[in-house]
């Protein structure tokens, strides 16, 4: 079954702890962005935030770090309540620095591709990931459409995991729409990350439609 992780990137910001409540039901995790101004031109969530909406969901929450010093934030988010980490691939001259610091305080842990990143650059560390994130447009911005080749991406993810015995999770972000979806499930991702598409919408009818997505495909 192919599973949400809900990006408050596209919550109403003004009223997120009611945005949280109201998603939850339909959401796997929260998967919340972090642009520190430098990496990308945005200026996105921080450790206060996290710890703030903490109680008002069990559902674990996945941090996007995009950031130039990913392992300089771990520690403050993981003290304020985050259970995992994704960093951007070309951050660390030296990736395994990051994946170390998220595992030693029990985290899971991702790499994400931009566009121009292979998915053949990742084969050093398959071992040592619990996901990919492949991201369908360019960083730091929302609302744009995805990338087409997306979905080839995606199925080479899955010959890199399967050729490397990994079990790893791909997750998908960026440009996700009732169009785009099924391509990309098909193709064999696990995780997409739904924004407008979630808080756009009644989140109930959008479940109903992922899990006979997931029912028709299964079929063929």
């Amino acid at each position: 079954m192919v599973k949400c992780s809900t990006s408050l990137w596209s919550a109403d910001l003004s009223h997120l702890a009611a945005e949280v409540v109201r998603v939850d039901p339909y959401s796997e995790r929260f998967h919340l962005d972090v642009a520190d101004g430098h990496y990308v031109p945005n200026l996105l969530f921080f450790p206060d935030l996290v710890r703030a909406i903490r109680p008002h969901t069990k559902r674990p929450f996945e941090v996007h770090l995009m950031t130039t010093d990913p392992v300089a934030w771990i520690e403050p988010f993981s003290a304020a309540g985050a259970d995992g980490f994704v960093f951007c691939l070309d951050t660390l001259a030296d990736p395994s620095l990051a994946i170390d610091a998220a595992r030693s305080l029990g985290k899971f842990v991702g790499i994400s591709l931009a566009l121009s990143e292979s998915v053949a650059s990742l084969d050093p560390f398959w071992d040592q990931l619990d996901q990919v994130t492949l991201l369908g447009t360019a960083l730091g911005i929302k609302g744009v459409a995805m990338d087409p080749a997306l979905p080839v991406k995606v199925l080479q993810a899955r010959e890199h995991i399967h050729k490397h015995n990994a079990r790893v999770e791909v997750e998908v972000d960026g440009g996700i729409r009732r169009t785009t979806v099924p391509t990309l499930v098909e193709a064999g991702a696990d995780w997409i990350v739904p924004g407008s598409l979630m808080f756009g919408e009644d989140p109930y009818a959008l479940r109903v439609w992922l899990d006979g997505l997931d029912h028709a495909l299964r079929k063929e």
